[in-house]
């Protein structure tokens, strides 16, 4: 665990092919059920400090208290995820460590010595910010805002992996929109 932010609770897998990565997941990993959303809807999306809007395919689902993220990227638009792509990687890209009191934990990063690259958010206070990997090569790190309705949806697919038997692998990600 991180004596700083926690334990980290997600692991970001860049792929080519999301609904692949669903049943092989589901099928030979035995995790799932997976909840796909074909086109994440980020606001105020950033990266290098420039606005762009981006169109990402993204799957969630639980193996225990870890939460896996299955990434498709669906346009060239600047981000992280097309940077790994683009030197021929494909597979863990990111951990991700939650917060509920984001501004604290961003300002610790920041103070660290961290450089913000990508940011962006998800419904209400679901903020979410990656930072440049010159700390350690390959693996970045994401500082995950779960307040509000991605907190809720968070819980949500955590407690479906419990028990799941493997019926109804792929499932629509909760309408965050309202809240």
């Amino acid at each position: 665990m991180s004596t700083f932010l926690g334990p980290i609770r997600q692991l970001g897998y860049v792929v080519d092919d999301i609904e692949a990565g669903m049943k092989y997941w589901s099928e030979t990993m035995g995790v799932g059920p997976w909840y796909y959303n074909p086109a994440v809807p980020i606001q105020d999306y950033t990266y290098d400090g420039q606005r762009h809007d981006v169109t990402n395919s993204v799957a969630l689902a639980n193996s225990g208290e870890m939460q896996v993220e299955l990434i498709q990227t669906r346009s060239d638009t600047p981000s992280m995820y097309r940077d790994f792509k683009d030197r021929g990687l494909r597979g863990l890209q990111h951990v991700a460590f939650w917060t509920r009191d984001y501004d604290r934990d961003l300002q610790m990063m920041l103070d660290r010595g961290f450089t913000p690259k990508m940011s962006g958010f998800v419904g209400k206070n679901g903020r979410f910010i990656y930072f440049a990997e010159e700390h350690h090569p390959g693996t970045c790190i994401e500082l995950s805002e779960v307040m509000g309705p991605k907190g809720r949806m968070f819980d949500l697919i955590r407690d479906a992996a419990k028990g799941w038997d493997g019926s109804d692998p792929v499932r629509p990600f909760p309408d965050l929109s309202g809240e």
